[in-house]
Formats: structure tokens, C-alpha cells, sequence
């Protein structure tokens, strides 16, 4: 390769990160890429960093796909009788094409490390506190206080037709509620099998291992009725393992809460 396309390269290199650039600018614009923004705090982290990994790889599937392209055009054979030029190495060419993969992995494994620290840091005074139990075929919500006695209870309702698959959001599953910019600290367990608690919106989904206690934290930056279900194939009614989280100010979580305890006191 010679000096011009050497040259040809750098002005398109420079126009990627041009184009880059502009797209970080304008970052609360970007779209999902089929992904959910996140109705949580950690949600959005883990929002972002899809975000960045996908436009890296649509970047650097642009430069290969422009390279080849070009490469197509450049060196193609023009004379039939005749034989291109031919040549084994170009050492800057090589040390680029080494390089380069290495950095990006090196931010990749970076902002990747730093994400999940994020996500998965938990509150050490938690506004809200609920073990949730899975089971086959159902889910648990134990409210807690501090020092671990149950406050409510929210649970599948049992027994329920087999095979409803119903809507998540009906009233045929369980329904929690948690505030809104406060932190709830999830404690999950599972009391048979493998089970996987999942909220598509949360971008966030967790194992429920038998004998093994998980721990992470929600803090919903909006409030709503999010849907949920197990992500993780557990028998037969794997199905009806649906459930819905509500998010509502902490005044209205606060006042359910209450009537939640002392309905459950009284019965």
C-alpha cells in the first residue's frame, strides 16, 4: 500500500471518529438498538454500555466492510494477461490492524468492569428490603424490616388454572410495589429449581439458585407497571411464572405498605 492510500485510510479513520463523536453528543437521542433504556438506575447503566458496544461494532464493521470494498476496487485485475503487483507485508498496516483490536478491547473490558460494579453495588441502608422466593410455579415477595421480621407479603395466589398465560400484569399473578428514587434491595432464593427472575424494562435479570442467596439493588427512576416472568426453563408450568412490579412515589408505596401489614395483621 502506498503513501495515498495510507492517506485514504487516516481520512476515513478520522470521519468514523468524526461520526462517533457526533453521536456521543447527542447521546440522549440514541436509539435502543432493541434494548429497553431502563426504568431503573442500574438499568440505564447497563443501557449505556449496550449502547457504546453496539455503535463500536457497527464502527469497526464499517471500516471492515469499507476496507474490503475497496481493497475489491482498488486491486482488482484489470488486464486478464497481466498479473497485479504483488506484495507480502506492510508493517504499519500490521501494527494498526494488531493494535487497534487490542485498545478497543482493553475499553470494552474496561467500561464493561465498571458497569457491572455499578449494577451489582449493593446499599448498605436500603430504603426497601424484599426476599423473593421462586418456586415451581410461582413467586413470593417478603417484605422485611431491618432486622428481618416479615412486614407483607405478596404471593402467587394458589391454586390457579394450569396453563393460564395470561397477560403479567393480570391480577391472576403477584404484583410488588416499590418506590420510586429510593433503593430496594432485593434478597432472592429459589426452593426447588433453577429459576431466573427477569424484568425486561429493568434490563435486569438474576438466578434463583437452590441453596444459593442472590442480593442486588433497584432504584426506578420513573414510575409504571413493569411486567416480569422466569427467563429460565423450570418444568412444566414454566409459563405461569409470571408476576409485575409497580412503581409508585414513595408516599403511595409507604401508604400500601401499611394497609398491606395490617391487613395481614388482622388475618
Amino acid at each position: 500500500m502506498g503513501i495515498g492510500g495510507v492517506g485514504k485510510l487516516r481520512r476515513i479513520a478520522l470521519l468514523l471518529l468524526l461520526s462517533a463523536l457526533a453521536l456521543g453528543l447527542g447521546g440522549c437521542t440514541l436509539p435502543t438498538f432493541g434494548a429497553f433504556r431502563g426504568a431503573t438506575s442500574q438499568g440505564q447503566t447497563e443501557f449505556k454500555l449496550w449502547s457504546w458496544m453496539t455503535i463500536a461494532g457497527a464502527v469497526v464493521a464499517v471500516i471492515v466492510w469499507g476496507l474490503i470494498l475497496w481493497a475489491v476496487v482498488a486491486y482488482r485485475r484489470r488486464d486478464p494477461d497481466k498479473m497485479p503487483r504483488q506484495f507480502q507485508s506492510n508493517l504499519p498496516v500490521e501494527i494498526i490492524y494488531t493494535a487497534l483490536p487490542l485498545i478497543i478491547v482493553g475499553f470494552i473490558f474496561f467500561y464493561t468492569v465498571s458497569a457491572e460494579n455499578k449494577i451489582d453495588a449493593l446499599a448498605p441502608n436500603p430504603a426497601v428490603r424484599i426476599e423473593v422466593t421462586g418456586f415451581q410455579w410461582g413467586w413470593s415477595f417478603s417484605y422485611t424490616n431491618a432486622t428481618g421480621r416479615q412486614i407483607a407479603l405478596v404471593e402467587t395466589a394458589q391454586p390457579r388454572p394450569p396453563l393460564l398465560a395470561a397477560n403479567p400484569l393480570s391480577s391472576e399473578y403477584p404484583r410488588f410495589v416499590i418506590p420510586v428514587g429510593e433503593t430496594t434491595q432485593i434478597t432472592l432464593v429459589s426452593n426447588d429449581v433453577v429459576h431466573t427472575f427477569y424484568v425486561p424494562a429493568f434490563n435486569f435479570g438474576r438466578q434463583a439458585l437452590p441453596g444459593v442467596t442472590n442480593m442486588f439493588d433497584f432504584t426506578p427512576v420513573k414510575k409504571g407497571i413493569f411486567a416480569g416472568h422466569c427467563a429460565t426453563y423450570c418444568g412444566l408450568y414454566h409459563s405461569e411464572m409470571l408476576f409485575s412490579v409497580s412503581v409508585v412515589s414513595p408516599s403511595a408505596f409507604r401508604t400500601w405498605l401499611s394497609a398491606e401489614s395490617a391487613a395481614q395483621a388482622a388475618a
